[in-house]
């Protein structure tokens, strides 16, 4: 009797592309899910000369971190990947801007950020019993510049179709 593999969901969200980006993240995305891919880009209206796109996926925990490796080291991109829970692997959300790059951060099952024992106890130490040192500490912990510079390109794609893609095989 074989093992039935695990498998997870998740979204890619490209909150802005250059036009000419564009074609490399449907190659770097169908590289990843084994499958051509062709995305609906709609413009985005938070970036002048920019598009936005989003993708539905699934396939075998630790699909989401491939994702994000394919994606990374292009400057203009504007990114964005969610992995949920699976019976392997706790759910994640991969955020990147041209500036800040890329956080990770673990996911709960209600979407919540959760932050491992270890993190809080070296925040603590960070701040050496300063408030506002350890709000900073906590903040950057939980991706906080993450969404307030990608907020407004969340907000540009509200009402944007979604594909969903699967992994054959």
């Amino acid at each position: 009797m074989s093992a039935v593999p695990a498998t997870t969901r998740g979204v890619v969200f490209v909150h802005s592309a250059p036009s000419a980006l564009c074609p490399h993240v449907e190659w770097a995305v169908g590289a990843v899910l084994g499958v051509r891919v062709r995305l609906d880009w709609t413009a985005q209206p938070a970036e002048a000369a920019a598009w936005r796109t989003e993708l539905s996926w699934q396939g075998e925990p630790g699909t989401g971190a491939r994702l994000v490796s394919a994606l990374r080291g292009w400057a203009r991109l504007r990114y964005e990947v969610t992995e949920e829970p699976s019976a392997r692997a706790d759910g994640a959300r991969w955020s990147h801007t041209p500036d800040l790059g890329v956080h990770h951060a673990v996911v709960g099952l209600h979407g919540d950020v959760l932050v491992g024992e270890d993190r809080v106890r070296a925040a603590v130490a960070a701040a050496n019993g300063d408030a506002a040192l350890l709000t900073a500490e906590l903040d950057r912990v939980l991706g906080r510049a993450w969404d307030d510079e990608l907020e407004p390109f969340r907000y540009a794609g509200d009402g944007a179709p979604v594909r969903w893609l699967h992994r054959v095989g």
